[in-house]
């Protein structure tokens, strides 16, 4: 899944551990979601969204 969390994390001039933070989750899992390797649960998306004021379609797109 394709998703724009590196672009918009970098945007607001937070680092990966920073962001991890504001979602409680770790360093790690930022890195996981922004290369592809992971995909977050419905949950996390939501918080992700909420973070960045956007809907989670504004963020994530399926379509490879």
């Amino acid at each position: 899944m394709q998703n724009r969390v590196r672009e918009l994390r970098q945007s607001l001039g937070l680092s990966q551990a920073a962001l991890g933070e504001h979602l409680d989750v770790s360093r790690q899992t930022v890195i996981a979601i922004e290369t592809g390797r992971y995909d977050p649960s419905l949950k996390l998306a939501l918080r992700i969204a909420r973070q960045f004021d956007l809907t989670v379609e504004e963020i994530f797109d399926d379509q490879q």
